[in-house]
């Protein structure tokens, strides 16, 4: 894998074989959908390298070996090849943390789903730190609509995290009730933790935030002290 991770790499770098030179017999959906791919790759690795202010379409045309032509096929401009670039990892993202629990027994208890889960958030973004970097340090830099993705992401985390609540509070009915600016709350105290090692250039210390951010969701969310020591 890429030091940048697989989300930054074109797509014949991840170790698939990608589309050969000159004329294709592929259907040009795939042909297009390869490319979209390579794009959405490209974005990542140079905006990771140069931020996103600093990166031109030249950069992401010749990272992903496509013309700029094709560019603006799949893109008005740079800034939304990098929203869609965000989005993709985001959805990636998104869809490990929510599997992760899935694989555990079925009587596993609350606290433990809610640890897999955490634990699984953590490891994609030290696994990706391209796209950490792109996420937290760069996509809130994109104007109004790089912010308004990212308030999104929380909420949609919020929700993740409500959707924990409930269920746990069917077996756990002595646990509170919380508004939902709980839930976003949990959030953004995660985004600052994660952000600011990000930030600093220590996402392999990432995992270590498992403990704390599993005890901060317990103390709000369950009620339960913090672990001594």
């Amino acid at each position: 894998m890429r030091e940048g991770g697989s989300l930054s790499a074109p797509r014949d770098e991840r170790g698939g074989r990608g589309l050969p030179r000159g004329r294709s017999s592929l259907p040009a959906s795939d042909v297009a959908a390869d490319q979209h791919r390579r794009l959405l790759g490209a974005a990542v690795a140079t905006v990771a390298e140069k931020g996103v202010h600093g990166v031109t379409v030249a950069d992401i045309v010749r990272r992903a070996r496509v013309s700029r032509a094709t560019f603006y096929a799949h893109f008005t401009d740079k800034d939304s090849c990098v929203l869609a670039a965000g989005a993709h990892g985001w959805a990636q993202l998104v869809d490990a943390v929510t599997a992760a629990p899935r694989e555990l027994p079925e009587d596993a208890d609350a606290e433990q789903q809610l640890r897999t889960a955490l634990r699984a958030f953590l490891r994609f973004l030290v696994d990706e730190p391209a796209f950490a970097r792109l996420f937290y340090i760069d996509l809130p830099a994109i104007a109004e609509e790089g912010v308004t993705r990212h308030g999104a992401a929380t909420h949609q985390f919020a929700r993740l995290n409500q959707g924990w609540h409930e269920r746990a509070r069917r077996r756990h009915p002595d646990w509170p009730r919380v508004p939902f600016d709980a839930y976003v709350a949990l959030v953004g105290a995660a985004t600052e933790l994660v952000g600011s090692r990000v930030h600093d250039g220590r996402i392999a210390e990432l995992p270590d935030l498992e403990d704390t951010l599993t005890d901060l969701h317990m103390a709000v969310l369950a009620g339960r002290a913090w672990p001594a020591g």
